[in-house]
């Protein structure tokens, strides 16, 4: 899986980490800035993390991928609600280095399943954003207007579980700012107006877009199973550590839902390729982007099933019960959209529907 990403160009840039730039691909022959944190990754998507010494190359073994980071902090203005683009959450954030002896850093898994090369400041406040808007719309999180200050205090709770447990980051501080100098609402509602839109229709957020064309189709597909070869494992060890269920009944459905992404994960792991039927037959555009749509679906359902651990983790027992159907119905979607991945048959067969 990892193999399909060639090796990142040298760094040439190094003087917009901790800047525009958060994490720069590093070549093996290229010696990184003397100290800075590295992460590596192995074949077997496993990363690890090293230290640059001073004027010389971190050693990399075949098949070995890395980037250089700087851990910030980074401030980034999210919008939270599309409807209203003027209102923003000035965020600063920062990625996790306080403790080095955690084997697994999800910042690091973060690198390792989605960067595609650098990974720039701008872009990964858009994933916040996008990561943020999707709680919000589906009720996992919740920013009334005229906010009290337990209500506030619950929202920063919120997202910091959120963005630490999408992204390995930390947020450093979080307060309402005013972007109407910069945004300009009447152009967004004329543009909206001129496509069609209703007035107050929210800004579509792009999830894993299916392009017209197969060959446009084999890049986003790689990536979204890139993302359940890697991620998943990770899903499956905070789901058991989140919060240890007290009643018998919730630790026997805890344990079947773990049972279930164990065998998704091994199902990710031995996909077929994009474009075959069989080991000898190729299969037709229209059901390779069928495949990829579906191989998409299932990383936005990756994207939820983070979001719902940052609300699992420390939860009190009562509220298990709700937490364990979100999580059944996400589940329930991942198999479903990786059994489409993997199925070979036409588009209109059954089970190919729309899931919850």
């Amino acid at each position: 899986m990892i193999g399909l990403f060639k090796r990142a160009p040298a760094v040439e840039a190094a003087c917009e980490l901790g800047r525009s730039a958060v994490a720069l691909p590093l070549r093996a022959d290229c010696a990184p800035p003397r100290g800075a944190p590295v992460v590596v990754v192995d074949a077997s998507g496993h990363a690890r993390r090293a230290v640059a010494p001073g004027g010389k190359a971190i050693p990399l073994r075949d098949g070995e991928l890395a980037w250089v980071f700087h851990p910030g902090p980074y401030q980034v203005d999210l919008v939270p609600f599309p409807a209203a683009p003027e209102i923003g959450l000035r965020t600063a954030v920062a990625v996790d280095v306080s403790d080095p002896d955690v084997v697994r850093h999800r910042f690091d898994l973060y690198l390792a399943a989605e960067a595609a090369g650098r990974l720039d400041a701008a872009q990964l406040g858009a994933a916040i954003e996008a990561a943020l808007r999707r709680e919000l719309e589906q009720g996992g999180l919740a920013l009334p207007p005229c906010a009290t200050v337990e209500e506030w205090h619950a929202f920063r709770r919120g997202l910091n579980e959120l963005v630490y447990m999408r992204f390995g980051l930390v947020v450093d501080d979080c307060v309402p700012v005013d972007l109407g100098d910069r945004v300009d609402h009447a152009a967004l509602l004329a543009a909206r107006a001129a496509a069609g839109e209703a007035p107050s229709a929210p800004v579509a957020i792009p999830q894993a877009a299916v392009a017209a064309a197969p060959a446009d189709v084999a890049l986003p597909d790689a990536r979204a199973l890139r993302r359940l070869f890697l991620e998943l494992p990770g899903l499956m060890c905070g789901v058991r550590l989140a919060a240890l269920p007290s009643d018998p009944v919730q630790f026997r459905r805890q344990q079947a839902l773990l049972q279930r992404l164990d065998l998704l994960s091994v199902g990710a792991a031995t996909m077929p390729a994009l474009g075959l039927a069989a080991p000898q037959g190729a299969l037709e555009d229209g059901e390779q982007r069928r495949r990829a749509h579906h191989s998409g679906r299932a990383a936005g359902a990756l994207d939820e099933a983070w979001a719902l651990l940052a609300r699992l983790k420390g939860a009190a027992q009562d509220d298990l019960a709700a937490l364990y159907d979100e999580l059944d119905r996400i589940v329930a979607n991942l198999e479903h959209d990786c059994a489409a991945r993997r199925r070979t048959g036409p588009a209109g067969d059954a089970g190919d529907g729309e899931t919850a």
